[in-house]
């Protein structure tokens, strides 16, 4: 009995070891505004059939924070939806695994006043790192709050590019 009450501490410790290992590894993703920009590209991108931390995407959110994805509706008509992380990743998170799905910033534009911010990030998307052309492009407007201790997204609130609404110059790479 004795053996077994050690062992179950000696267990526990261990988890709580493991997880302030991995809450310190997030907290590093999120310091600045270019690690947490970083980061969130780089948690929804990945091969087909290639996990995703969908751990680590929630913890860049406020818990608050929307997703907020627009464009035109089946009618024809412009409109936006208004997911939570949690949302997003149940809709969403197996379609990115399944298919394949990779991110890449091109071009950013950052407004800062005092603890908010606001990035244009001018995106392409891709099916698989190798992939020569994008399928893809849009701006994702991100909304950012740091605490003092971290950056926080509020909101994204994103645009496909169309033939109706090409990117404008000035938030492409020159």
């Amino acid at each position: 009995m004795k053996k077994q009450s050690i062992l179950g501490i000696v267990v526990l410790f261990c988890m709580a070891l493991t997880a302030q290992e991995k809450k310190d590894n997030y907290l590093s993703k999120v310091k600045t505004l270019d690690s947490t920009i970083k980061t969130l590209y780089a948690v929804i991108s990945g091969e087909k059939g290639e996990a995703r931390d969908w751990e680590l995407f929630k913890y860049l959110f406020h818990p608050e924070a929307k997703l907020i994805p627009s464009g035109k509706n089946r009618e024809g008509k412009v409109a936006a939806r208004f997911m939570t992380s949690d949302d997003y990743v149940s809709t969403s998170g197996s379609y990115l695994v399944d298919n394949g799905f990779y991110e890449i910033e091109l071009h950013r534009k950052v407004d800062t006043f005092g603890n908010i911010s606001q990035v244009f990030s001018t995106y392409e998307s891709y099916r698989s790192k190798s992939d020569k052309t994008p399928f893809m492009r849009g701006i994702n407007s991100i909304q950012l709050l740091n605490d003092g201790n971290r950056w926080w997204i509020i909101n994204i609130y994103w645009m496909q590019e169309s033939k109706e609404y090409p990117i404008p110059k000035q938030y492409l790479p020159d």
